[in-house]
Order: structure tokens, then C-alpha cells, then sequence
């Protein structure tokens, strides 16, 4: 199994990358990595984005611990939401002790949990953003409006996760690729070596070209902005495991 990742900012931000992602092992069979895009029009955005991966990441160990001596929810859905109930009331708590407003901690957020032993698991989007499953590339757009995880933090955990339907469950994977909306911006910004056109979330999320390298996707990155003279205008995060 290799995991690549990348993290750009977007041409058009000339401050901070408001975007983040976060890869981690719980034991020796199961694996988080997730995306993170923080609102652009709202408060601090890239630190609504980095706190929400920094949350997810002390989620993720404390399942690891909690996995030495308890039984693992049966379901990979199971799993998932324990791990996202330990982020839902983090954040509440967090939120409350830094007297934040709730427009500090806007950000979608994409996770990708997957089960090496089973090798099966499931991608949830909260929010906007792109996922890939086996070629198969699926755009969540909400508008330019996403249903922020921040926007729920006083309700029931259990009835919002009842209520997700950004929820795609997999089994026997050969390439899974979560991407933040930056994806889609690619514009040229300068003059390119080609005319030819391609799709460049078809490139980055499919397309095996350097996958004998770790920096696969940096690599493509450059490809694109080198020889087709384009980046992307809005921040990218972008994950990628091939099996």
C-alpha cells in the first residue's frame, strides 16, 4: 500500500493555506487520512482547519489505545462514528473553553477510514469536496454553501450522524484518492508548453504517472504548472492510496 499527499496554496491567497490533511495508523491494520478546507469568508479559516485535523489526530490514538483492550464496533460505519462522536465533542469542548465564535470553526472536513486486514471501508464527506473510489471520481457540491461540522455542535451526536448522507462504503479497493474543492479551480497562469487540455482531477486522483514515488502528487503538481502552465486559485489538500 502507498499513500501520497500534497498541500498547495491557492494562487489567488496570498496570507495562509487554509486548507490541511492528516494521515495516521491506528495499530497495525486500520488507517485515517483526511482533508480539511476552511472557509474562506469566515474568521482565522486556516486554524479552523488545522484545530479540526489536530482533534481528528487525538481522536484516531485514542482509538488505537482503546482498541488494545476493547471489542471494535462490528461495522466499519461503527468504527467511524466512535471517531467522529470523540471529534464532534472535542470541538464542543474546545469551542467553550476558548470562547470561540462559530465562525472560527468553519471547515469541511473529509475522512477516509479503511481497514487493512478486512480491506474494506468508508469515506465521509462533511461539507464540499471530492473523493475518487477505483476511477470513479464523485463531486460533493453544496453551493459554495457547506454544512459545516460547527454548524451542529449543539445538537445530538447521534441524530446528525443519523443524518449524513455523504457516505460511501467500499470493499477491496485498488486506488482512493479525498480531495478539497481546490481540485477544480486549475486555471492558467502562465503561458504553457501545450495547447492540449486534460482533466486535472482525473490526473491527480487516477492517473499512475510517478507512483514509484512518495511525492507522486508534488510531482504532478509541478507537471501542471510547468508544461500546462496552470495551479490551482483555491487552496488543495489532496490524499491518495493505492493498493
Amino acid at each position: 500500500m502507498n499513500i501520497y499527499s500534497a498541500i498547495q496554496i491557492g494562487e489567488y491567497h496570498t496570507n495562509q493555506c487554509e486548507d490541511h490533511l492528516m494521515i495516521k495508523k491506528i495499530g497495525s491494520d486500520k488507517i485515517i487520512c483526511a482533508v480539511m478546507d476552511g472557509c474562506s469568508t469566515a474568521l482565522d479559516s486556516h486554524f479552523a482547519s488545522v484545530l479540526i485535523g489536530k482533534i481528528l489526530r487525538k481522536a484516531t490514538i485514542e482509538k488505537g489505545y482503546r482498541d488494545l483492550y476493547e471489542t471494535s464496533p462490528e461495522s466499519i460505519d461503527e468504527e467511524l462514528k466512535d471517531i467522529m462522536r470523540t471529534v464532534f465533542r472535542e470541538l464542543s469542548v474546545v469551542k467553550k473553553q476558548l470562547m470561540l465564535d462559530e465562525k472560527e470553526l468553519l471547515a469541511t472536513l473529509i475522512i477516509l477510514f479503511y481497514n487493512i486486514k478486512e480491506d474494506k471501508g468508508i469515506v465521509l464527506t462533511i461539507g464540499d469536496g471530492i473523493i475518487c473510489i477505483n476511477g470513479e471520481i464523485t463531486e460533493y457540491d453544496r453551493d459554495n454553501k457547506p454544512d459545516y461540522l460547527a454548524y451542529h455542535l449543539n445538537e445530538d451526536f447521534d441524530d446528525w450522524y443519523s443524518r449524513q448522507q455523504q457516505k460511501v462504503s467500499f470493499e477491496n479497493p485498488k486506488d482512493i484518492s479525498i480531495a478539497t474543492d481546490g481540485i477544480l479551480t486549475f486555471t492558467r497562469i502562465k503561458k504553457a508548453n501545450t495547447e492540449d487540455i486534460i482533466n486535472f482531477a482525473q490526473y491527480l486522483m487516477t492517473d499512475l504517472t510517478y507512483n514509484e514515488t512518495e511525492e507522486m502528487l508534488n510531482r504532478k503538481l509541478k507537471h501542471l504548472e510547468q508544461h500546462y502552465g496552470v495551479k490551482p486559485t483555491d487552496d488543495l489538500a489532496i490524499v491518495r492510496m493505492s493498493l
